[in-house]
């Protein structure tokens, strides 16, 4: 893992809750690349905040478009990287210039308010062992077309409705202390796209002994504009597959977020109810199996589809639930996929995860 020399030994004592001011100062570090429009109302959101903030640095990850001369005319500390890296290694390098007691990362397609940093200024003046909060998404995403609201909302709610003793990080809203984050050495370079980087630093801190904390309060809006080539690729490939790889390494099956023991059931009832589907064609009572599936998906789910009909209304919700059920498909394919290339790997000895 690359860590850059900062002085800090990992293997100090870190007695960061001894030295925490009152009001610490706050770096916000965003990598960017090609970010369009997107960034554009990213930056334009940090100007409101700057005031509240020691400083912002953008980190151009080898992009072609006009990202750290925009950063620049916002006000913004722009580091501009040769070739791209990764968002992993482009926080690093912020991080490694950040002069602010707390390390502040969000994504370039995030836009965030006043209060997003008052919340994060009161989480760490309030709870001097604090180590990392992670945040949530809003509930009113900005992109307009259904499977961006969809995403992005079941985002919210699922972070609205976790455990505030959190055990993984978030590179879209979270925070971390300086030295704390290159104590446990920081974003694993390793990870040369978006992927499950920001997860893995979570999972080395709760191994140290660290506390996050997930704060529903502190909330940014999201912008990404989902399709479904590009929310199939991303979530296949980019998220569960890694972090099933991930999650066998450090055996980390927490009962929370997207690994709550219902989304556990509801996958492998998913599962028999496509067993079910596909059955009817040669066995006709096997439907009637498949509708009691069907209902016991629905029940299970139901503070789900409550939510999303209390946020967006019927027929929005209909949209939803089968979006939702082919998420568990999609997921349970993903596990398997990740559970063989991670004994494929690491044979029968769980090894440290190989990222090459």
């Amino acid at each position: 893992m690359t860590m850059p020399d900062t002085g800090f030994q990992p293997d100090e004592q870190t007695n960061f809750h001894q030295s925490t001011q009152s009001f610490p100062t706050i770096s916000i570090i965003v990598p960017v690349r090609n970010g369009g429009n997107s960034f554009r109302h990213c930056l334009q959101s940090l100007t409101t905040v700057a005031s509240r903030v020691l400083e912002i640095i953008v980190v151009d990850d080898g992009g072609t478009d006009d990202s750290s001369l925009w950063a620049e005319q916002a006000g913004a500390i722009a580091l501009r990287l040769s070739t791209n890296g990764g968002p992993a290694r482009a926080r690093n390098r912020g991080a490694e210039i950040a002069k602010g007691d707390i390390l502040f990362f969000i994504d370039a397609d995030v836009t965030l308010t006043p209060e997003t940093i008052e919340g994060v200024i009161d989480a760490f003046r309030d709870r001097p062992t604090l180590a990392a909060l992670i945040g949530s998404y809003d509930d009113a995403p900005g992109a307009p077309n259904f499977l961006s609201q969809y995403k992005n909302l079941f985002h919210h709610y699922t972070h609205q409705t976790g455990c505030e003793e959190a055990t993984t990080f978030w590179g879209a809203c979270g925070a971390i202390r300086r030295e704390v984050f290159w104590a446990v050495g920081g974003f694993d370079e390793r990870y040369r796209y978006p992927s499950v980087e920001d997860i893995e630093l979570g999972y080395r801190l709760k191994q140290a002994g660290y506390q996050i904390r997930l704060c529903k309060d502190v909330q940014v809006k999201h912008l990404k504009h989902w399709k479904v080539g590009s929310l199939l690729r991303a979530e296949i490939f980019y998220r569960a597959i890694p972090w099933t790889e991930l999650l066998w390494r450090d055996r980390q099956f927490s009962n929370d977020l997207n690994l709550k023991n219902a989304s556990r059931v509801s996958l492998i009832l998913t599962y028999a109810l496509f067993a079910c589907m596909i059955a009817g064609y040669w066995w006709s009572l096997v439907w009637f199996v498949g509708v009691g599936i069907g209902c016991m998906l629905l029940w299970l789910n139901l503070p789900v589809y409550r939510f999303f009909y209390k946020k967006r209304g019927f027929l929005f919700t209909l949209q939803v639930i089968p979006w939702h059920w082919l998420y568990f498909l999609y997921g349970g394919l993903a596990f398997a996929v990740g559970t063989l290339r991670y004994y494929w790997r690491n044979g029968l000895k769980a090894n440290p995860l190989s990222l090459s």
